[in-house]
């Protein structure tokens, strides 16, 4: 078997210490099977709008990107020496669609902190925004809509 490595684009950022490294081996695509190496995930895939059983990529992308945003938001909190509000939650939603043929993403996340106020809610959904990773990942990207439930 030929190894080919494909480098990173020019102009994105490179990690100086690893702090985590999620393996997965998925076979079969969109209507196969991803497992961790762990074995912690094991998972049938299904394509989108059907009526499979499995769950896709981006419900999987959702759920990764709310949990790091709820994580961005501690931090953020923290630094303002507040605690998040109990019932905090991130509605993440993952559309895949076409322009003119092309595949894209575009998503929207539907941030829940309950009793802060607004000017105190925004302070930690921009900081969060611009710390957490998948915000990272998809800035410049992905069209991202981010609205606030106080």
């Amino acid at each position: 078997m030929e190894t080919i490595e494909i480098t990173q684009a020019a102009g994105t950022a490179t990690i100086d210490k690893v702090l985590y490294t999620g393996k997965t081996h998925t076979s079969g695509g969109r209507d196969g099977a991803s497992r961790s190496s762990d074995g912690n995930l094991d998972i049938k895939l299904t394509s989108p709008g059907t009526n499979g059983t499995g769950t896709n990529p981006e419900q999987l992308f959702a759920a990764g990107w709310s949990a790091c945003f709820i994580g961005a938001m501690g931090i953020a909190a923290a630094k303002k020496r507040i605690a998040l509000p109990e019932g905090t939650a991130v509605d993440a939603e993952v559309d895949l669609g076409t322009t003119k043929g092309e595949y894209f993403l575009q998503a929207r996340l539907n941030v829940s902190l309950p009793g802060l106020d607004e000017a105190t809610a925004r302070e930690i959904i921009e900081a969060a925004h611009q710390t957490c990773p998948y915000s990272k990942a998809t800035r410049g990207n992905v069209s991202v809509g981010i609205s606030v439930s106080i």
